[in-house]
């Protein structure tokens, strides 16, 4: 009698926590359809966010302006001439001398210049023609990005220009290249990806900091812990349904990804939702802990932004490779969730089921996920002060 007692206890017990549970889940999703600002974090903000920065931020250099000055115009200058305008990555805009290319240079109307000397087409035919590049190093990888590519179109213009000219030569190495990954070498491949960590980095912390500390302010708060309802309940009342518009919000990035941007998806949806959903309670921890402590909406907006957005912007390894930071930055990398998920995103998107980057990466942010959980439950106290 007294174990079937007990029983029937706890599943009263248990009972009356659901449904508290869902009174708390349903009361959310009302004040979400009220107040549809929580919708255009999820949703709006990562279609702009992906629109502005997909289109936007590219590590290629396409059209690049260059000045070509030839001094003397024969065959031989005027096929390298056309070949550079063939080229997508340039825009040729012919120069008579080099004092109007230079001028040209310091105005930043061109960011490179192309010398071919009167005896351009003698020494081709000699023993091999010397051409002057001048590159404006303001941008450094700017101008490295044009020096390879003028050295790429040197090559080619060669090889195409003494094809069957001289049927003796073999040439002692033969290049065949091969791109793993990426093999189109687009760098909006390489960002997407990575820009979806970024965004989910400032919706996840933005949804519960914002919604928490207006709770605060609007004095919701105050009811809702003079009610029975426990801490843990009031938490989780809060982090399913904007646990369920981060997932719409990330569905929605990778929709847009693969479908507009054209970035390939070559590992599991499921390990990207696992993988995304452990990021995702991470990012709520976060801005739950930020909401417990901040309790204003203009303070906890803008500490989301300072302590998530821009160390997972600078850090992550989404525009600058850590492996080439200060050690010092490169040990701070390691307390950053997003460092992590931007080696998953990467990783599932390009290469695919990669267990060995998948398991320690998706172990970091399932501990992540448990501190800032953890954290945020410890912090949060059933009083009014």
């Amino acid at each position: 009698m007294n174990d079937a007692a007990a029983a029937r206890r706890w599943w009263t017990a248990w009972d009356e926590r659901t449904m508290r549970l869902r009174a708390l889940v349903r009361k959310e999703f009302l004040q979400i359809l009220r107040d549809p600002s929580s919708i255009a974090i999820a949703f709006l903000l990562p279609a702009v966010l992906l629109l502005l920065f997909g289109y936007g931020v590219s590590l290629d250099a396409e059209h690049v302006p260059i000045a070509v000055v030839v001094d003397r115009a024969d065959a031989d200058a005027a096929g390298f001439t056309g070949a550079l305008q063939q080229s997508r990555y340039f825009t040729v805009w012919p120069m008579s001398s080099m004092i109007e290319a230079e001028q040209a240079m310091r105005e930043r109307r061109v960011d490179a210049i192309v010398y071919l000397r009167a005896n351009f087409a003698r020494q081709r035919r000699g023993e091999g023609a010397a051409i002057q590049v001048v590159l404006n190093g303001v941008d450094a990888n700017t101008a490295r990005l044009v020096s390879g590519y003028l050295e790429g179109a040197w090559q080619k213009w060669l090889r195409q220009s003494t094809r069957g000219a001289v049927p003796s030569f073999d040439p002692p190495v033969l290049v065949h290249e091969r791109v793993w990954f990426n093999s189109e070498l687009r760098s909006r491949n390489f960002l997407v990806p990575g820009l979806i960590a970024i965004i989910m980095t400032l919706i996840g912390a933005l949804l519960t900091a914002l919604v928490m500390a207006r709770e605060w302010e609007r004095g919701t708060m105050e009811a809702l812990l003079s009610t029975p309802t426990a801490v843990a309940e009031i938490l989780l009342g809060k982090l399913i349904p904007y646990f369920l518009l981060g997932t719409g919000g990330m569905a929605l990035s990778v929709v847009m990804a693969v479908w507009l941007f054209e970035v390939p998806l070559r590992g599991s949806p499921i390990l990207l939702f696992t993988a995304s959903s452990l990021f995702l309670f991470g990012a709520l921890g976060m801005g739950l802990l930020i909401s417990i402590v901040a309790k204003n909406q203009f303070v906890a907006g803008q500490v989301a932004i300072i302590v998530t957005f821009l160390p997972a912007f600078l850090l992550s390894g989404f525009l600058f490779d850590i492996a080439s930071m200060p050690a010092f930055i490169r040990l701070l990398t390691h307390i950053l969730p997003a460092r992590y998920f931007v080696a998953l995103l990467q990783t599932l998107f390009l290469a695919g089921n990669v267990r060995s980057v998948l398991v320690p990466n998706g172990l970091a942010l399932l501990g992540m996920a448990i501190f800032f959980l953890g954290l945020s439950r410890w912090k949060s106290r059933k009083r009014l002060e």
